[in-house]
């Protein structure tokens, strides 16, 4: 919920920072979500879904972007609502029709994300229509090369999804994966100052009125991270450590050490930019540094979400 002047039939669920926001656009012809949040969220997703529809079924599901924390909630609003329509960006459709949980990026993050399947493909450069207005639909890649954003002119509205927070973005996984992709961020900042929105419904966090400010501190962020890629590097890799905390809430040290150690993307990112370091050494100093900034506790063995 949000006490800023959102366009009549919108509504947000602020989520925590395991699941993405859900956003719900109703009129009196139909019902939308976009995205829906982490999989062991799924059945909370549901609850709040049912209970702001109340008995109207859900008809149409928009992802901005594949990645578990999005889409988590998908296999069980299609188990729900039988009719649902789901939309998905063009670029990883293939891999969702084969259930590819590598190219999906779930099973190298080590992240969990029930089968769905999806029934139309959402295109960039088209305008869909939401909550009896006219939403535009924009590529965002950066964060996820296949990512989209909706605007919608008349308000000034525009649902972000992890291409802008209040306080950044999200890490820029192509960066990790080798690709360039801080270019793409940079590009992706510039349309949405283009934009000029009013409000900002992000992927995270609360809703924001849009300031001149706020993009100037995501661009200094991007342009810390370019010049010092490993800086970008290790802050990923404590989003993923801080992500599984989430999920778990606790764990022992000799757990994490082991989940991460089978975790695909922790040894690709060690290897590309901490290979001087010792895999075990490694993930204790970003566990302590996860202590150290207070968004985890450590109790002799134990680690645990704070």
């Amino acid at each position: 919920m949000t006490g800023l002047d959102l366009p009549p039939g919108v509504l947000v669920f602020e989520r925590g920072w395991l699941s993405s926001n859900n956003i719900l656009l109703v009129d009196s012809e139909s019902s939308c979500m976009v995205d829906s949040g982490y999989g062991t969220h799924a059945e909370q997703t549901a609850d709040l879904v049912e209970a702001a529809l109340k008995g109207r079924p859900l008809d149409l599901l928009l992802n901005t972007h594949l990645h578990s924390d999005h889409c988590g909630g998908n296999a069980s609003l299609q188990a729900i609502y039988p009719k649902l329509q789901t939309s998905i960006p063009p670029g990883h459709a293939d891999f969702v029709s084969a259930w590819d949980t590598v190219a999906l990026s779930y099973a190298p993050t080590g992240q969990f994300c029930p089968r769905f399947g999806f029934t139309q493909l959402l295109r960039p450069g088209v305008d869909i229509r939401l909550a009896d207005r006219a939403w535009q639909v924009h590529a965002a890649p950066g964060h996820d090369p296949h990512s989209v954003i909706f605007f919608e002119p008349q308000s000034r509205t525009l649902i972000s999804a992890d291409a802008l927070w209040e306080n950044g973005f999200g890490v820029v996984f192509p960066e990790l994966e080798g690709s360039h992709a801080f270019d793409e961020v940079a590009a992706t900042l510039d349309l949405i100052e283009r934009l000029n929105p009013h409000i900002v419904i992000p992927g995270h966090g609360p809703v924001f009125s849009y300031r001149a400010e706020i993009l100037a501190s995501a661009r200094q962020r991007l342009n810390a991270f370019v010049s010092n890629p490993a800086r970008h590097a290790h802050h990923a890799a404590k989003v993923l450590l801080k992500f599984k905390l989430l999920e778990q809430q606790q764990m022992r040290l000799v757990e994490l050490l082991h989940w991460a150690r089978g975790t695909s993307y922790f040894q690709q990112v060690r290897e590309a930019f901490f290979a001087s370091i010792e895999f075990d050494d490694w993930l204790e100093q970003l566990a302590d540094e996860l202590v150290r900034a207070a968004v985890a506790r450590r109790e002799a063995d134990l680690i645990l979400n704070a």
